[in-house]
């Protein structure tokens, strides 16, 4: 079903996110591309498909959902960090195409959320990201929401091209 069947979208909230975990050295290049496709291009077609409606609108937020793995890196995450790395890109360079249509392009970046996708995290990798979060705890979907629920808002009609963390300060500078 296209945009237009449902009507003119006013706000893209894009959440795509998928992982294949493995090392580089063994990883599928299958796996890598199945990766970048989801959770990169499935972001860029998602915006594409919108924007033009916003822009007609002179009006528009769109959110994309990355991860803090995309500033760190994490092993056995190369194809997912990259994907999530290449969204600030996507951000910032839709911000500038769309900023003077009254449309604001930012990212959330995610660190360790109560979600079903940390269940494949070892208690290991887990207790060792907790230890790099000063916060030491992890977070909820409701906090990710909430800012979320801020840069669709017109109370961040200021707010453009931001990658906002929400990870309890892990990843700080980066």
């Amino acid at each position: 079903m296209s945009p237009t069947a449902i009507g003119p979208v006013s706000v893209l909230i894009s959440n795509a996110g998928i992982t294949r975990d493995a090392l580089s050295p063994t990883m599928r290049e299958e796996d890598f591309t199945d990766v970048i496709e989801t959770n990169l291009v499935g972001s860029f077609r998602m915006a594409k498909a919108v924007s033009k409606s916003m822009i007609s609108a002179k009006w528009g937020r769109i959110v994309f959902i990355s991860s803090i793995m995309g500033f760190l890196g994490s092993p056995g995450q190369a194809n997912y960090a990259s994907s999530k790395a290449g969204m600030l890109g996507l951000t910032r360079s839709l911000a500038w195409e769309l900023g003077s249509r009254n449309v604001t392009v930012n990212m959330v970046t995610p660190g360790l959320i109560e979600t079903d996708m940390i269940d494949a995290v070892t208690d290991k990798r887990r207790d060792q990201l907790l230890s790099q979060t000063p916060l030491r705890r992890t977070g909820t979907v409701q906090e990710v929401a909430n800012v979320v629920k801020f840069l669709a808002s017109d109370d961040a009609s200021y707010v453009t091209g931001a990658a906002v963390p929400i990870g309890g300060g892990i990843g700080m500078g980066q």
